[in-house]
């Protein structure tokens, strides 16, 4: 198995490209030890977060994929210890929200603090995304913790990220803007990942329920992605 796969590089093509033998053989593959965390971290951006669970080495890879996968509880062990700092906050904050918390919102905010504080502008995106989230059913109050990741891609030079996206049309179509949020949802389509929740709020916000629910499969995600109504 290991001389089929034979690097991260093959390791990196098989998941881009999609190749089911291949993906199927993954299942009993092991990386070195020293490549551990970097095929975790690959397997959980190509939306294979069972591997990415059990190959990372880092804990907060690990609660990374058991939150992919909707657990909760296992993504708050892998955290305990962590510092109180923006990323292992962001991660705490949506372990709070999919196990229905009522301290999820303050959670987040407080991740938001800590990122702001850092100057860590990806902890700041997954923070502000994940206020978003909470805030559907106020979309006004959604569009004003968006917009922040908005700014900060437009500081940064590099495009919106496609999960912010996928969520800014979520709360543009609650208010009533349905051109507006399929424009946005399209983007974030255009830029999202096999299996991810980006991909998934963009299919659903475009009509596209059967293949959102296609790909939520794929990923192995748990029903704390699923879209709000």
């Amino acid at each position: 198995m290991e001389a089929a796969l034979g690097s991260l590089g093959a390791l990196r093509a098989a998941l881009v490209s999609g190749d089911q033998t291949t993906l199927a053989a993954l299942q009993a593959w092991q990386p070195a030890p020293q490549e551990r965390d970097e095929a975790a971290a690959l397997a959980l951006r190509w939306g294979r977060p069972t591997l990415a669970a059990r190959w990372a080495a880092d804990p907060l890879t690990r609660a990374a994929a058991y939150l992919r996968l909707g657990q909760a509880a296992q993504a708050l062990t892998e955290l305990r210890g962590q510092p109180d700092t923006a990323r292992p906050a962001v991660l705490r904050a949506r372990a709070a929200w999919q196990a229905g918390q009522r301290d999820a919102l303050s959670c987040a905010r407080h991740a938001r603090a800590l990122a702001r504080a850092e100057g860590d502008a990806a902890a700041l995106v997954a923070a502000v995304t994940l206020l978003g989230e909470i805030l559907l059913s106020e979309p006004k109050a959604a569009l004003r913790a968006l917009a922040e990741g908005l700014r900060v891609a437009e500081l940064t030079g590099q495009e919106a990220e496609a999960h912010l996206l996928a969520v800014l049309a979520q709360a543009q179509a609650k208010l009533g803007s349905p051109t507006k949020a399929a424009r946005t949802a399209a983007k974030a389509l255009s830029r999202s990942l096999p299996g991810s929740p980006a991909r998934v709020g963009a299919l659903w916000v475009l009509g596209r329920e059967e293949e959102a629910r296609a790909e939520a499969a794929a990923g192995a995600l748990g029903e704390g992605w699923w879209p709000a109504r």
